[in-house]
């Protein structure tokens, strides 16, 4: 991995604006997630994360957990999925399981 800004755009973005911004003078940079409802999630990455490809990888699963447990998928669900790989599912969001509202005349 050479660009962990590019890991982090790339698995967020079509669902999510990325904004990735420099906080502290340590390198600590601040990840925002916002969609049109505004910020979904927010996350500091310290410079040994962001270069550290496992830690790096491991940041973005617990933000996309957060993200998916928010969004209402069981957690039982969501390790089954990050165990199997496809992490981009995590992204989805699940079906509602309301009836559709209907007004009768």
């Amino acid at each position: 991995m050479d660009n962990p800004f590019q890991l982090i755009t790339d698995t967020f973005t079509p669902q999510y604006r990325v904004n990735l911004s420099i906080q502290r003078l340590d390198g600590s940079i601040m990840l925002t997630l916002s969609d049109d409802s505004g910020v979904v999630a927010k996350r500091m990455i310290s410079a040994e994360q962001r270069n550290d490809p496992q830690r790096l990888k491991r940041l973005v699963q617990s933000v996309q957990f957060g993200i998916a447990i928010e969004q209402g998928h069981s957690a039982m669900e969501i390790l089954a999925v990050m165990t199997d790989g496809d992490s981009h599912k995590l992204l989805q969001r699940p079906p509602s399981t309301r009836p559709p509202i209907t007004a009768g005349l």
